[in-house]
């Protein structure tokens, strides 16, 4: 007896059924410490196209560097009002939007600082499994962040959040799948 192949699941692009629960696009509360930011992007696809149902999820460290994780054993204050996890799916043009608090700087695993930066999931129809990638912030420790050391310099620009002139606080930063010449830096697990 002979079995075809069954064919290959993506993660989406159905991604919102049973997961609907976990959105949330505002991380932290009024009383949580940090300087206040807004991250808002598109998701676009190879050609350029918005992808309409995909979805962004971020996780990050409080502004004083430290994760709402038992793994993070640094003597640092954590603040009930905020979890540093946020959830959205994109919108019909492939939008997304966060609002947040710049993170502080967390170590590496080799207790080297890294500049702070947002840890970001993009799940979007056509992928087997999510991409990984991050989000930092411009006119901070790029170059002795051991991350973005292992990503070449023409490539960096598509990890650094810009901020949107004349809006304090808001930064744009899009990711782009499969653009040859674009592609957001994505990083394997």
């Amino acid at each position: 007896m002979s079995t075809g192949c069954t064919p290959s699941q993506t993660v989406g692009p159905y991604l919102h059924i049973g997961l609907d629960w976990l959105n949330t696009t505002q991380l932290a509360a009024a009383n949580v410490a940090g300087e206040r930011c807004i991250i808002q992007g598109q998701l676009t696809d190879a050609d350029g196209a918005p992808i309409p149902d995909g979805m962004i999820e971020i996780w990050q460290a409080n502004s004083y560097g430290k994760y709402d994780h038992p793994l993070d054993q640094q003597e640092l204050p954590l603040e009930k009002s905020f979890t540093g996890f946020g959830r959205t799916p994109t919108d019909a043009q492939g939008c997304f939007r966060f609002s947040t608090i710049k993170p502080g700087r967390v170590p590496a695993a080799n207790g080297v600082m890294q500049a702070p930066h947002i840890l970001v999931n993009i799940f979007a129809r056509g992928l087997i499994k999510q991409l990984v990638t991050r989000i930092y912030f411009p006119g901070d420790e790029h170059d002795t962040d051991p991350v973005m050391m292992h990503v070449p310099a023409q490539r960096r620009a598509t990890l650094i959040a810009m901020p949107v002139s004349g809006q304090i606080g808001l930064y744009e930063w899009n990711i782009a799948i499969g653009s040859a010449q674009h592609e957001t830096v994505f990083f394997e697990l």
